[in-house]
């Protein structure tokens, strides 16, 4: 409240009373007394004051004409009726009106805390307002902020933009500005009328030029009366007053603007919303040329990924073909000299031709595993019910069949059924099994296990368990690596390569895979499928 209230009275008497009452509590204040409507009217319409008083009567007015008139021209300035009545029925017709407090003239001595406590409440509402539309203007920002967290490309990005400038301060007109080098170019804009949408300026030409140049916001009442702003371009539209703040303060690469169509001076509130959005801007633009160079790099490095693959897939070919080849002729030609020299040949000879036989083989079973390891990566995945039970009672079948006279317990948890590419899986199950089978080759009686255990969170960990050799398990991690082994390949001949194949497949089913063991106790493998 002012230290001496501006106070029009209405009253067709001396207001000399009225100004003793207040002086004498304490109150100076400066009193303009009228006595009639139309210089009443002519008063609160040529100057504004703190509070108007009025008389509940006055010849030839209604104390109510008098309300909606101040009401009209100043609608939060607070009304006070002077009054003889006292009964009820008529304050009460005074407060439902609007009045905000009533002052009996036989009681004029209360007049200055009535007016005191009058305008004190019209401060701390005005306050509440002003803290309740800072509070929804920043809810509104930080839904805004939430918006352009999310927004991957330039357009949405200025799509939020000028929806929430004019929002954030009320204006009649938004627009969306960036920097093309010594251009000003208007990207988008959101207004009640045609600004420059799509039309370029030269920075030295336009006050999103100067607002870029000179790193600050600017604040323009008038737009035809500042140096800043080229008065000819801003004729032919609405705008009379303008903010624009800069899109990044350091190296800025763009302006906000708003626009009114009435004089209008932006608020320190007005001006502090709309460069937080100018912030915010900033970074959502930041954040997409970074995620457009991700995404290219992510294009870039499929491309280099298709080209290896396909450069993997010839090998792969040339592999099967070209290498194949030579390896039967050398296999063929050693078996064609053991049937042929037989018996000129001394046991030397005999060995060294078994050994060529032997080396073919297993380089052949090495082609095998190789191609099997990059199909493995290379391969779609494929995924339907796959019946994991009757997938390893097939695989153990074939392995019973190519050593019938070992002694081995199979035991197959029944119907163990999951998603996945059969062919791939059956390939992590052969692999597995026939790893088993070998690791308990030394064994009189072997038992392999295939089984499921569900797991609290609803999760499957799938099995196969052996009690051959076992391994340490500070070596484990060489496990799924190519060509690593625990083991010499005198006793277990091997490739190296069966695990890593597990593993690929595995990985491309979202699962992960991975071990137990103790020497000379066996051990287990344990995977997951998603």
């Amino acid at each position: 409240m002012n230290k001496t209230p501006r106070i029009l009275y209405l009253n067709d008497s001396a207001a000399e009373p009225l100004k003793d009452a207040l002086l004498v509590h304490g109150m100076e204040s400066e009193l303009c007394m009228v006595r009639t409507l139309p210089h009443y009217l002519a008063e609160i319409e040529r100057d504004d004051y703190d509070v108007i008083l009025a008389d509940d009567y006055v010849p030839g007015l209604d104390v109510m004409s008098a309300l909606a008139a101040a009401r009209a021209q100043h609608s939060q300035v607070p009304f006070i009726i002077v009054s003889d009545a006292y009964d009820l029925r008529t304050l009460e017709r005074f407060y439902a009106a609007g009045v905000d407090a009533n002052i009996f003239k036989t009681q004029l001595w209360q007049a200055a805390s009535v007016i005191s406590r009058v305008l004190t409440s019209q401060t701390s509402a005005t306050e509440a307002g002003d803290v309740a539309r800072h509070v929804q203007d920043s809810e509104r920002l930080v839904a805004v902020v939430q918006e352009l967290s999310l927004a991957r490309d330039l357009a949405s990005v200025m799509v939020i933009v000028r929806r929430a400038a004019r929002r954030l301060t009320g204006a009649d007109g938004a627009n969306f500005i960036l920097r093309e080098g010594d251009l000003c170019y208007h990207a988008d804009e959101d207004a009640i009328a045609p600004l420059w949408k799509g039309k370029r300026f030269p920075l030295s030409a336009c006050v999103s030029g100067w607002v870029m140049t000179h790193r600050q916001a600017v604040v323009v009442e008038d737009v035809f009366n500042d140096p800043r702003v080229p008065g000819n371009t801003y004729r032919p539209t609405f705008v009379k007053s303008l903010a624009m703040v800069p899109i990044r303060s350091i190296d800025p690469i763009g302006a906000i603007g708003n626009f009114w169509a009435a004089p209008h001076i932006a608020t320190a509130h007005e001006l502090s919303m709309l460069q937080a959005l100018a912030d915010s801007t900033s970074i959502a633009l930041e954040n997409i040329r970074l995620y457009d160079e991700l995404e290219q790099r992510v294009r870039d490095r499929t491309a280099q990924l298709e080209a290896a693959n396909e450069d993997l897939g010839a090998f792969a070919y040339a592999v099967s073909h070209d290498l194949r080849a030579p390896l039967r002729h050398i296999c063929g030609y050693s078996e064609a000299l053991q049937e042929d020299l037989a018996a000129s040949l001394d046991e030397k000879s005999r060995g060294v031709l078994v050994r060529i036989e032997h080396a073919t083989k297993q380089m052949s079973q090495l082609i095998d595993d190789l191609l099997g390891l990059s199909q493995a990566a290379r391969s779609p995945v494929n995924r339907q019910r796959v019946n994991l039970s009757a997938l390893t009672h097939e695989i153990c079948s074939e392995l019973h069949a190519e050593a019938p006279g070992r002694e081995v317990e199979f035991v197959i948890a029944a119907d163990v059924w999951d998603e996945g590419d059969p062919g791939l899986l059956a390939v992590v199950l052969r692999n597995l099994l026939a790893n088993a089978w070998k690791f308990t080759s030394q064994q009189a009686r072997a038992r392999i296990e295939f089984g499921r255990l569900p797991q609290a969170d609803g999760a499957l960990h799938y099995y196969v368990r052996d009690d051959g050799v076992g391994f340490d398990m500070a070596y484990a991690s060489k496990l799924f690596k190519p060509f690593e082994r625990l083991n010499t390949t005198r006793k277990f001949p091997g490739t190296g390569i069966g695990l890593a194949t597990v593993q690929r497949v595995i990985s491309k089913h979202c699962g992960r895979v991975w071990v137990e063991a103790k020497p000379d106790l066996g051990a287990v493998f344990y995977f997951t499928l998603r």
